[in-house]
């Protein structure tokens, strides 16, 4: 966000990174329903139990109802070519997705590759791509060997699509912080 409070969006990749319940989700309905085109979300979340049945009903329920709704629990690159080129896509969320790929029983370096892969396809859009991903690096490490996994994966993937955002902000309690690069120049 600029000291304004508006944030400027471009073409490219946006990223939304933060804790749970930070206001990520909040966020990128606000920035769909503010785009003059039409908005395409794609989810990724899956209900295998009824708290999180619970919880995608709470979410649909703060979409727009005239968004256009893909349900991937697996993203992959081809599946963005059945979205409209000239509408927002927002990704919710790249947590899950990781999550789903590892019991899907995918290698970490599979991970990587589709991270890698639909971080390009992301870019390459013509339209703004929204994409919201939890930070879990800054808790403690996790007691056990899936636990240590799925933080660290989902730390690669987070920093791949990072590396490739044009804008990339970290929310907490429902505020935006800008990402920046820093580049090292130490005088030489």
């Amino acid at each position: 966000m600029t000291d304004s409070g508006s944030i400027q969006l471009g073409r490219g990749l946006t990223l939304l990174l933060g804790g749970a319940r930070s206001g990520k989700s909040d966020l990128a309905v606000s920035l769909g329903q503010a785009y003059p085109g039409n908005v395409v979300f794609a989810a990724t979340a899956e209900a295998h139990d009824d708290d999180m049945e619970e919880r995608i009903r709470r979410h649909q329920l703060e979409r727009p109802p005239e968004w256009a709704v893909l349900e991937e629990p697996l993203l992959g690159a081809s599946m963005l070519d059945s979205v409209d080129p000239s509408a927002m896509l927002i990704v919710d969320c790249i947590t899950l997705l990781v999550t789903n790929l590892i019991f899907a029983d995918k290698t970490n370096e599979q991970i990587e590759q589709h991270a890698s892969i639909l971080s390009h396809a992301l870019v390459s859009r013509r339209s703004p791509s929204i994409v919201i991903s939890n930070e879990v690096g800054l808790g403690i490490v996790p007691d056990n060997e899936l636990g240590r996994r799925f933080r660290d994966v989902l730390g690669r993937y987070n920093a791949r699509l990072c590396s490739r955002a044009e804008t990339a902000l970290l929310v907490a309690a429902g505020r935006a912080t800008r990402l920046e690069t820093v580049s090292l120049d130490i005088g030489h």
